[in-house]
């Protein structure tokens, strides 16, 4: 893979292990200015200093908040807007599925308010800093191959009379959708960016093994051991968001879902341009009632 990275500034959100790490890491190398947001000061600055060291490139820095807080999210958007002014690359990553249901400061199931209205609010954060400098400029959201269902009897489809998920709890469910989410906000928001020099993409990154599936529980007893037999490398599973974040392949490409660095067609229901509009229409809602609060 060729690139011209070196100058140029990315944001990664949950770039302290796994895929988000391995990324940040090869667009370090790439001689990128890379920054990453992290929850906890002391961990997240040794990442920073442990990437130094291992891309030899001394251009890396962090800003804190916690990724499933509305106004934590907006706050360093904001912050991050005021110090750097201008960004190339965002790269909305950070990902979680919860065991069991557990509710945010906002009162948000934190599967749902982590995977998707934290990429959602981010991106329009720091749109200013993607548009402003009049160069191409690309936003990369981690998806899954999960956004079609987890296995044939779950239901992935967005269901916007409980898109908490308050009537019944189903982790692998609520994170399919979440994932459909991703791929149906990056469907809307380069229908929005048309006419600018900003593309949006998504992308499944594979089964990968790294603490994302290091879970409680009996299920996870079981599947973990399984699960880390067959999974990717953090490397590995990094490649496509390197590939999608930093190819000249990718100049220009926009609305799209990369698996294997390859363009895929993901499922019918991420194809659905009427619902990408309407989820668009309620995160704005559903973030909007949380900043005014």
């Amino acid at each position: 893979m060729t690139s011209d990275m070196a100058g140029k500034r990315v944001l990664i959100s949950g770039a302290t292990a796994g895929i988000g790490l391995e990324t940040a890491l090869g667009l370090a190398r790439l001689k990128a200015e890379v920054v990453i947001i992290g929850r906890n000061a002391e961990k997240t600055r040794k990442v920073v200093d442990e990437l130094k060291i291992k891309s030899g490139n001394e251009h890396l820095s962090f800003l804190l908040a916690d990724l499933s807080s509305m106004q934590s999210i907006a706050a360093v958007g904001r912050e991050f807007v005021a110090k750097y002014k201008e960004l190339d690359v965002l790269v909305n990553n950070v990902g979680a599925m919860n065991p069991e249901r557990e509710v945010t400061v906002d009162g948000y199931e934190r599967t749902f308010a982590t995977n998707h209205l934290g990429y959602h609010l981010l991106t329009r954060e720091v749109l200013p800093a993607l548009t402003n400098h009049g160069r191409p400029a690309r936003v990369v959201s981690v998806s899954s191959a999960a956004h079609a269902g987890m296995n044939p009897f779950s239901n992935s489809d967005i269901d916007f009379d409980d898109l908490m998920m308050e009537k019944g709890y189903a982790n692998f469910v609520q994170y399919g959708r979440s994932k459909l989410a991703n791929i149906l906000f990056t469907l809307e928001l380069a229908k929005r960016l048309q006419g600018t020099k900003v593309t949006a993409n998504s992308l499944h990154p594979g089964m990968v093994g790294s603490s994302f599936a290091d879970k409680p529980g009996a299920f996870w007893k079981f599947a973990n051991p399984i699960w880390g037999a067959i999974a990717l490398s953090p490397a590995n599973g990094a490649k496509t968001s390197l590939y999608v974040a930093s190819s000249p392949d990718v100049e220009g490409i926009s609305g799209k879902y990369f698996v294997r660095c390859k363009v895929k067609t993901p499922s019918r229901a991420a194809r659905d341009t009427a619902v990408a509009s309407r989820l668009w229409d309620v995160s704005e809602q559903l973030i909007n009632a949380k900043l005014k609060s």
